[in-house]
């Protein structure tokens, strides 16, 4: 029988409680494998999700959906409350995780989209081939986690959705990856994994149709163990990138597609029949997360693999982002705070719920930290490494954080978020209200003055920065 639990706002207090309530689950599954020695390295699995939003993980029991795998890497590993992404939609989100740099830095901090698709316009192969989604990406000139830890010896694979642009230029082979099926745009369908029309999966740099008809999620769990199969000695780096939950990108279907048992699993016990699409596209992927980690404890790489997992953005169209307020593509919290999880067999505590700030910026040092791999003198890292935030030995390194999407502007200093946008602007006290519903401009302008100095301080700082396109003006 599904339980519904009911709403409870994350507060510090409940944390702590919510903490030692992981760690009896983690007992509960078991102890830990032994740690692999200290010489070897480790391998890396980074996950991404796509608008899961952040109250969106089972085990905090707000809303009837199920992610058991995900529920139990966070028994077995640690659980932020207050991580944040660069921006609350997805290309600039994933292009930052993947560079270690602000958006406005390496260039791509808008969409790369066609939006003729928003008056029905179907894109003939020609019209497509020369469309800002073929032509625009992640500047080749930007250094990816994939080129440095493939410079280093890691064997370095992607699968999902890449989102980083479709020219062969800008796709994985070309960017540290030896292995990539996926597809490179912003979205797909489902199963026929057309854009708008447009076939779009990819296998290395070539499209493919062989798979059309099977439903992405799978396809993507199929080819991470794949990957994971192909094991030829080296350490491994995986970056398993889903589009789920993610609506479909298709003229003909409105929302997010999933397995029709899936959806039967979940009728009856949903807020909205609506939302049935999202309940079950969540399950699926938790179920081809839980494959992959499966056939890490078979091959026995469990032992000594550093899990990382989140969202891409806020939450959009899922029944809410409460106690947050806002959504994806918003400045919000919203928008920017997601669901992160980080395991480690021996290496990282079980059951740890890590309280203070810190960003997706952090993943790329963090990573290399934890692979001994030394970052390139001449890279500019917007991030820091948390492993000793994560094994709760220091407290967060970042100290402040800036958000820019054309007109909409914040930053944050501490618990201090200062919002200006042209609809609405504020300063509120995060850790007191989380839900940023109380604007304490008026008490306390001289905070509000010195966060909008600090952003100017940061948006000079990017300009003056070495350019990169696709949107800089150069």
């Amino acid at each position: 029988m599904r339980r519904h639990s009911t709403y409870r706002p994350f507060g510090r207090t409940e944390n702590r409680l919510h903490g030692l309530g992981l760690l009896a689950l983690a007992l509960i599954l078991g102890a830990s494998p032994i740690p692999a020695s200290a010489g070897d390295r480790p391998n890396v699995l980074l996950i991404i999700s796509d608008d899961q939003g952040y109250p969106d993980l089972g085990f905090l029991g707000h809303k009837p959906l199920e992610t058991p795998n995900l529920d139990r890497l966070a028994a077995k590993g640690v659980y932020a409350t207050d991580f944040s992404v660069t921006w609350p939609a997805c290309t600039p989100s994933r292009g930052s995780l993947l560079t270690g740099r602000y958006p406005q830095r390496n260039g791509l901090y808008d969409m790369v989209r066609n939006d003729m698709v928003n008056y029905g316009h179907k894109f003939t192969p020609e019209e497509y081939a020369v469309s800002p989604e073929m032509t625009l990406g992640l500047d080749p000139r930007e250094v990816t986690i994939g080129d440095v830890l493939s410079k280093a010896g890691y064997r370095c694979g992607t699968v999902g959705k890449w989102d980083m642009g479709q020219a062969r230029r800008y796709l994985p082979l070309q960017r540290g990856f030896e292995f990539f099926y996926g597809h490179g745009n912003n979205g797909i369908d489902y199963f026929t994994h057309e854009r708008y029309g447009v076939p779009s999966l990819l296998r290395g740099n070539e499209r493919t149709t062989e798979d059309r008809g099977d439903y992405a999620t799978t396809l993507f769990q199929r080819e991470a163990i794949r990957f994971l199969e192909q094991n030829d000695e080296r350490p491994w780096f995986l970056y398993l990138a889903f589009n789920a939950p993610h609506g479909a990108s298709s003229f003909d279907f409105k929302g997010v597609q999933a397995l029709d048992e899936d959806i039967e699993r979940f009728r009856g016990h949903v807020p909205k029949e609506s939302l049935l699409g999202y309940y079950a596209a969540l399950y699926r992927m938790d179920a081809a997360i839980g494959a992959v980690l499966k056939q890490l404890s078979q091959t026995g790489d469990d032992k000594n693999t550093l899990i990382l997992f989140l969202s891409d953005n806020g939450g959009s169209g899922n029944g809410g982002n409460a106690p947050l307020k806002g959504r994806k593509g918003q400045m919000w919290e919203g928008g920017l705070r997601v669901p992160f999880l980080a395991a480690w067999p021996g290496r990282l505590p079980e059951g740890r719920v890590v309280d203070s700030f810190f960003t997706s910026l952090e993943l790329f040092p963090t990573i290399l930290t934890a692979c001994e791999i030394p970052a390139p003198t001449d890279l500019v890292l917007d991030g820091h490494n948390v492993l000793p935030l994560l094994k709760g030995e220091a407290t967060t390194p970042r100290r402040e954080m800036f958000w820019e999407r054309r007109l909409d502007r914040a930053a944050r200093l501490g618990n201090w978020k200062w919002i200006s946008t042209p609809r609405e602007s504020g300063l509120f006290d995060l850790a007191a209200d989380p839900g940023e519903t109380n604007d304490l401009t008026a008490s306390h302008p001289e905070i509000a003055a010195d966060l909008e100095k600090r952003f100017l301080r940061w948006r000079g700082e990017m300009l003056q920065s070495e350019p990169r396109g696709p949107f800089r003006d150069y």
